[in-house]
């Protein structure tokens, strides 16, 4: 599977219809941008914000943030141009609404194979429908260029004609199911929006439920909600000694023979060294990010 560690801690949807928005986003520290075809583009404006999309990838000038086209579902008028438009962008990946199935991922997977140009975009998945939950795990393993799943839990709650609780409990099972296939699957999984965009408090307190389930990040529907969001999925950097301390008290056990070390009269096993380094890459990838 493709998994280059690349923070994705914010991840903002950006309207395609909105011009002023696709500029804005050059400028906004978010990881990640969702450039929306799908929800957030009417009917009329359809092919006005995949022109403006494809005009926005050409011109550039994203910097180091990972470029996604959220593209119209395969069942649409408009899902074989929008993907067309995407191949021959300057994207990182297309994400497909409403999967269902390794089939819709397939579907997509056979037209990016077929174009025969030469670029490795990625294939992400929104998960917001209970078939699309069940069967997260096959979704997450269908391609060699699946790069994660991305949380539709509006819909998603619309679909388990569940209550919008702060507890999230209705949602709980589904949000778990996916990130254990995203994991399983060694691709990234981000959890789904908050909508009232001015409660902070809120937001904080979700995103920190979806970060201690095991979520890589959030997807956001206002640049007011990337501070709390990146905040929230940044790894503590007062820890960053402790890992390399744990990670060169490992190494030396391990020329000795042991299999643990002992650090400051803690035990270190080899599941700490792999937390360790897995957040000492973050930490450098999301410094290489914000880098001016």
């Amino acid at each position: 599977m493709i998994n280059k560690i690349k923070p994705y801690r914010s991840v903002l949807y950006m309207p395609g219809a909105n011009v002023r928005a696709l500029d804005k986003a050059r400028t906004l520290p978010t990881d990640a941008i969702i450039f929306d075809l799908e929800d957030a583009v009417s009917v009329n404006e359809k092919i006005t914000a995949r022109n403006n999309v494809n005009k926005a990838l050409l011109q550039g000038g994203y910097g180091k943030r990972v470029l996604i086209v959220r593209i119209n579902g395969l069942d649409t008028e408009w899902f074989e141009n929008d993907l067309k438009m995407t191949v021959q962008s300057n994207c990182d990946a297309v994400l497909l609404p409403k999967v269902n199935s390794k089939n819709d991922i397939l579907s997509v997977e056979k037209f990016l194979d077929a174009s025969k140009l030469p670029n490795k975009i990625q294939i992400w998945a929104m998960i917001e429908t209970p078939d699309g939950v069940l069967n997260a795990s096959e979704i997450s393993q269908a391609s060699e260029r699946m790069g994660g799943l991305v949380m539709g839990t509006n819909d998603l709650q619309k679909e388990l004609n569940s209550r919008p609780i702060p507890s999230r409990t209705p949602l709980l099972t589904s949000l778990s199911f996916c990130v254990l296939a995203a994991k399983k699957a060694k691709i990234n999984c981000v959890d789904g929006v908050y909508n009232a965009f001015k409660d902070d408090v809120g937001l904080k307190n979700e995103a920190e439920h979806g970060r201690d389930l095991g979520f890589d990040g959030k997807t956001l529907i206002h640049p007011a909600q990337i501070a709390i969001s990146n905040k929230t999925y940044t790894p503590s950097f007062d820890d960053k000694e402790l890992y390399t301390r744990q990670i060169e008290a490992f190494d030396e056990a391990v020329k000795n023979g042991k299999g643990v070390a002992v650090l400051d009269g803690n035990i270190v096993e080899n599941l700490h060294v792999e937390i360790a380094k897995r957040n000492l890459a973050l930490m450098c990838a999301i410094e290489d990010l914000e880098e001016k």
